[in-house]
């Protein structure tokens, strides 16, 4: 006879062994995912920490889930304990906001017992981005993170700076997008995220940067190979 959980008199109790089932297989689909964020994420921040999150939200959604949907009473106050919950850490990239919801698919569709059509889904999900971030690499080149600082005595110009060296950027780079653009008692730091079709291009953008801003500090960061510390 299997084993069941009465919930507080719940109309459906939740059986045991399928409620491990549901979470061993979110453990392999949330590693899964972990593994896909760090390999095909283009964020700046640091991918590998940020998907250590990953596995709890993935095992937490499950179990409200499985939890939740025996029992009416316990779905109501669901939303009431929710509505006291607040997430403080800003979510800064899109693409990390992404991620997220994919976990937390994988929770719901697992938690409502939905085993072959939630995992046939996120690997369709995880394949199909990854054909695509595959085929835009390919087609635009090579993606770096160009990340500029200088300092200036006058900050009147400041404006005329930055679109001058997003002129010089564009001259030498197939895209560019700036990220992030800090100023700090008068040092003015900048990111990018630039395509570069080859070596000659990227030396040559070095070039122009040194001859147009000779005081300018350039740091070029393969957005594949960022440091995980």
């Amino acid at each position: 006879m299997p084993q069941e959980l009465s919930l507080f008199g719940s109309d459906a109790p939740l059986l045991v062994s399928e409620l491990l089932f549901n979470l061993m297989i979110g453990l392999v689909l949330a590693i899964i995912l972990r593994w896909h964020f760090s390999r095909f994420g283009s964020t700046l921040s640091n991918r590998d920490e940020f998907a250590q999150v990953f596995p709890f939200i993935v095992l937490a959604t499950i179990l409200i889930i499985s939890i939740v949907k025996s029992s009416l009473a316990l779905s109501l106050g669901l939303i009431g304990a929710l509505s006291i919950v607040r997430f403080r850490t800003p979510i800064k990239e899109p693409e990390e906001l992404a991620y997220l919801f994919i976990a937390i698919a994988i929770g719901l569709g697992l938690g409502a017992s939905q085993t072959v059509p939630t995992v046939a889904a996120i690997l369709f999900i995880l394949g199909a981005l990854a054909v695509l971030k595959w085929a835009r690499r390919e087609k635009s080149g090579k993606q770096l993170f160009l990340s500029l600082d200088w300092s200036e005595d006058d900050t009147s110009g400041r404006q005329g700076q930055l679109t001058a060296m997003n002129k010089v950027i564009t001259r030498h780079a197939a895209s560019s997008d700036l990220r992030r653009y800090d100023v700090r008692n008068k040092v003015l730091s900048a990111t990018y995220l630039v395509d570069i079709s080859d070596d000659d291009s990227l030396n040559a953008l070095i070039d122009d940067l040194s001859n147009s801003f000779p005081e300018i500090n350039a740091t070029f960061l393969d957005q594949n190979h960022l440091p995980s510390v």
